[in-house]
Order: C-alpha cells, then sequence, then structure tokens
C-alpha cells in the first residue's frame, strides 16, 4: 500500500504542477463550467467530439491539487475514447471514489486514474475530485447550467 500511495502523491503533485491539457481546445463542439464551492474550485472543461470520438479534451480554471490533477488526468485518459467508452469510464471513477461496499472497480480498466482510490479516506476530497469528471459529462450532454459539488 505504501508504493500506491507514493505513487498516488507523485501522480497529484506533477499533474497538479504541471497540468495537461490545459487551455480552450481548438475546435471545442461542447463545454461547461463546474464549482464547488466548498473548496472553491473552478473548471471549465471543452470537448470536441468527431463521430461519437473525443478527438479533443481541455479544461481551464483553478482549484485545490486534487482537483487539478483529475482535470488533468481525466483529460489524458478519456482523449480518443468514444462516448460510451467515457461515460463507462466516469461511471468506473465516480464507483472507485463513491462505492462503500468495500468492493473496488476494475483498476485495470482505470489505469493511472486508480491512484485517486486514496481520496475517499478524505470524503470532502471527493468533490474535488469528481468535479472535473461531473462538468465533462455535463458538456457531453450540452448542459448550460453550471455543475455543483452541493
Amino acid at each position: 500500500m505504501s508504493d500506491l500511495r507514493d505513487l498516488y502523491q507523485e501522480l497529484i503533485l506533477d499533474h497538479t504542477k504541471h497540468p495537461r491539457n490545459f487551455g480552450k481546445v481548438e475546435g471545442a463542439t461542447s463545454q461547461a463550467d463546474g464549482h464547488n464551492p466548498l473548496c472553491g474550485d473552478r473548471v471549465r472543461v471543452f470537448l470536441r467530439i468527431e463521430n461519437d470520438v473525443v478527438t479533443g479534451i481541455s479544461f481551464e480554471g483553478s482549484g485545490c491539487a486534487i482537483s487539478t490533477a483529475s482535470a488533468s488526468m481525466m483529460t489524458e485518459g478519456l482523449k480518443g475514447k468514444n462516448i460510451a467508452e467515457v461515460r463507462k469510464l466516469f461511471h468506473q471513477f465516480h464507483e472507485l471514489l463513491t462505492n462503500d461496499s468495500g468492493r473496488l472497480p476494475d483498476l485495470d480498466a482505470l489505469g493511472k486514474l486508480a491512484v485517486f482510490s486514496g481520496v475517499k479516506e478524505f470524503p470532502v476530497r471527493v468533490k474535488c475530485a469528481t468535479l472535473a469528471w461531473h462538468t465533462m459529462n455535463a458538456a457531453l450532454d450540452h448542459q448550460e447550467q453550471q455543475v455543483s459539488t452541493e
């Protein structure tokens, strides 16, 4: 478990200091805004969907380390996936952080995102980790209303 915690810390710090896909993606076909009032995180997610595939995804905003790292890793994990795969990965990630049954989702399917399993130990931080994901879902659905974690 110590190795997983070390990996968790390394990945979170790396993606916080050097977020991937930060800025507005060219040719975005949808976007959505999200806010976590408890922590103050704000995110805007941009999607470019072509032929049912995420060909571009990025984010802008400011937030805590967990929020920024989650958004960064989400953009890396979703690019190139079709909409069904994106929705499935959203549900697997959400289950990783919110399922109280004691069973874990398929960690192999989550890839590097599995490092967020440690966030579950800090319930207040779950909202930080899932904000970008809920915002991405809103962008998929062309939802105009801002996403809130409250």
